[in-house]
Order: C-alpha cells, then sequence, then structure tokens
C-alpha cells in the first residue's frame, strides 16, 4: 500500500467507491465529488496507459487523446515502476470483452 496517500478519509472515500453498483451510479458521485475536468483528466490517464500498452508512440497517443508528453511520461513511468494499478484494471477491463 501507499504510505503517501493512506489515511482514514482516504480509506473511506475507496470505500465509497467501491459501494457504488454501475455506470450511472458512477456518472452521479463522480459528478458530485469531482469537477468535469478532474473527471476527464483520469480518462484521459487511463486511455493513455492503454495506448501505451498496445505500443503506441508518443506522437499518437497526443494526437488521440490530447495528452501533453509529460503526462504521457508520467503514466508510462506509473505503469512501468508504480503500484500496478493501471495493469490490474485494464486487464480487468481486457477480461470483460
Amino acid at each position: 500500500m501507499n504510505s503517501k496517500i493512506r489515511s482514514e478519509s482516504v480509506n473511506r472515500l475507496f470505500e465509497a467507491i467501491l459501494l457504488l453498483e454501475n455506470v450511472d451510479e458512477c456518472y452521479n458521485f463522480f459528478e458530485d465529488i469531482c469537477t468535469i475536468a478532474e473527471i476527464k483528466a483520469m480518462a484521459q490517464r487511463l486511455e493513455v496507459a492503454k495506448m501505451l500498452r498496445e505500443k503506441a508512440t508518443y506522437t499518437e497517443i497526443s494526437e488521440k487523446t490530447g495528452a501533453s508528453t509529460a503526462t504521457i511520461s508520467r503514466v508510462n513511468r506509473s505503469l512501468n515502476y508504480g503500484a500496478d494499478g493501471y495493469n490490474l484494471i485494464l486487464n480487468r477491463l481486457e477480461g470483460k470483452k
């Protein structure tokens, strides 16, 4: 676990997210708790991670997602040296297909 973010309030947030039952509930909750820009930034990072795993170039990723090279680099670093959260969720999303 990442001790930099671990706290009682973060635990409560994650527990709340785990209680959401469908995409509509997610839209409602995240629209209340985040700004539209924050939601779009998280969605963009997930798309960048997906494209990096598919071996897309930084240029291709930037053109398709609008992400900066700094964002792409940060996501790439997380994919390679992070807590493995991107890989976990991308594997699960692929399994749903």
